[in-house]
Order: C-alpha cells, then structure tokens, then sequence
C-alpha cells in the first residue's frame, strides 16, 4: 500500500542540518586517512561494519521477510552504492576534499530531476525549479573560488569527473529506493542491501587492485574507518531513509545542498584550504534556493488554511 509523503517541515530541516554536518566532514576524514588506509579499503571497511550492524538490528526487530519481493531492487541500489564510493575513493586520490565535497553533491540534482520525471505525486513545481537552480549556481560559484582552469591538472580533472559521476550514482539510488518496493521495505532491509553489496564490490576492487595491503593501523586510520561505519553508514543513513519514508524525496535533495557548504568549511579547518569570496556568495545562493523550495510549500498550507477559514 502506498504511503502518503508529506513535505518537510522544520524537525526534517533540522534532522537535515545534523545530516549534512556529519556528511559534510566525511570526504575530509578520508582525505586525512589516505595515507595510512587507502580510500578504497577506507570505503569497504567501513560498509563492512556498517552492515554487521544493521543485519544485527534485522534480526532484533525483524524485516527479512521481504527479501524475496525486494531483492532485486536491492542488488541495483547496492550495486549504486559501492560505485558511488568506488569513484569517491577514486576522486580522493586525485582532487581535493572540498573539490570532492561540492561534485559529490550534485546528488540532489539527479535525484529531484529523476523523481519529477519517475513519480508524478512529486511533480517539481516553478519555485521549486527555481530553487534548484539557485543552489546548484551557488555550488558552483563556491567551487569556482580560487580555480585557475589554466593551472589545472589533468589528475585533478579526473578527479573532480569521479565526483560528479559518485554524485550521480548516489542521485540514481534515491530514485531506485523511491521507484521499486524498496520504498515500502524497512529501512533496515534497503540499508543492508546497499552496505552488503558495496562491501563485497569495494573489498573486490580492494584485492584485485592491490590496494588490500595499504594500510597502517594508526589512531587516525582507525578513528576514520570508525566514523564512517558507525557514525555515518550507521547511524546517519539510517536517519537518511527515514525521512525518506516520510518525506517527498524532491523536497530533501534539495535541503542536503546545504552539505557541501559544510564540506568546504571542514577543509578550511582541518586541511588549511583557502576560504575565499566565492564560497561565502555561493552559501547564499545555496541557502536562498533551499528557502525557495521550503517557501512554496508554505505558501500553499496558508493559501490552503485561508480557502478552510473562507469556507466556514
């Protein structure tokens, strides 16, 4: 049976702000750990502990009853996924953590543009279009600031092509979670497929690319790995899905723009990354398109309530 989705409101754009938080510091944990464990095996370990995890908290409330209706839709979101942090892995090792931060997320992008196109209850409307619009520009505009096109290296254009196309993959699964049965799976069930299948795809990749070997079990590296599979592939994509089952998928892309923001500001503090004028015009074209999309919404449940006092 079909579940009504509401739009957010301010307990999701609060629970949203803490996501993109925890998101935003990720890339530059990895980044800091590179040397001690490589991103690849940094991506595997942590999906590995992460679905420990979650298989645990399976067998505690139950869900593996669905596995035979969701199993397929499961394998292609756990397939998206370990290429998502297959390429992420990748980016790391050429580009910049903030570089990787603001590609990454152009996730929301494919995601909206996909639902408007898959889901017709999720129909984008021109305010919200708008909205997009602007935050993407002030994503753009943040990474434009400092960038000589000139000065770039090939490397750090692979790089940054890596996390546009982790962006897409990520973008691809939401809407692969929203358009299958996983959308009526637990939450535990959808996790599990993505961090399982990610987990044997990256340690596979890990192996046969020799990168098995690079690692030293240094505070850092294990403080990363700990991170990333409790805090992170735990914890906040557990959140992540429940506000999928809740909210219109459309409406939460667009809030998590707010984590590469949050990306590039980690960098400045723990990676010493230039902060410069573009990154602060950019967070305001961010932050107003997210207002535009939070706007429409509230301006049709007035228009609503005042057409019910109209009618009384």
């Amino acid at each position: 049976m079909s579940v009504s989705r509401r739009a957010t409101d301010a307990f999701a754009l609060q629970v949203m702000l803490g996501l993109c938080l925890i998101w935003g510091v990720q890339q530059v944990m990895i980044k800091v750990a590179a040397h001690d464990i490589s991103p690849v095996l940094q991506a595997a370990a942590r999906s590995g502990i992460s679905a420990l995890l979650v298989g645990l908290l399976i067998c505690w409330k139950g869900g593996w009853s669905q596995v035979p209706s969701t199993w397929r839709g499961g394998l292609l979101a756990g397939a998206l996924f370990g290429l998502e942090f297959f390429f992420i892995a990748k980016g790391l090792q050429l580009t910049t953590a903030a570089h990787m931060s603001v590609f990454l997320y152009t996730a929301p992008i494919f995601t909206a543009l996909g639902v408007n196109w898959l889901l017709p209850s999720e129909r984008l409307r021109p305010l919200q279009w708008l909205g997009i619009f602007l935050a993407f520009l002030g994503i753009a505009f943040s990474f434009a600031g400092g960038i000589s096109f000139a000065d770039m290296d090939r490397d750090m254009l692979l790089g940054d092509i890596y996390g546009i196309l982790a962006g897409m993959a990520w973008g691809v699964t939401t809407v692969v979670v929203r358009g299958s049965r996983l959308s009526e799976a637990p939450v535990t069930l959808t996790l599990f497929y993505q961090l399982i299948v990610g987990f044997v795809g990256l340690l596979l990749i890990a192996l046969f690319s020799g990168q098995i070997t690079h690692f030293n079990l240094t505070p850092v590296a294990v403080g990363s790995v700990l991170f990333q599979g409790l805090v992170v592939s735990f914890f906040s994509y557990l959140v992540w899905f429940w506000l999928l089952k809740r909210y219109l998928a459309s409406n939460l892309a667009v809030f998590s723009f707010m984590t590469p923001l949050f990306g590039v500001t980690f960098g400045v503090l723990l990676l010493n990354e230039p902060l410069s004028f573009n990154f602060a015009v950019g967070s305001v074209l961010v932050l107003l398109g997210i207002t535009f999309v939070s706007a429409e919404q509230w301006v049709r449940r007035k228009v609503r309530a005042l057409l019910q006092i109209d009618q009384r």
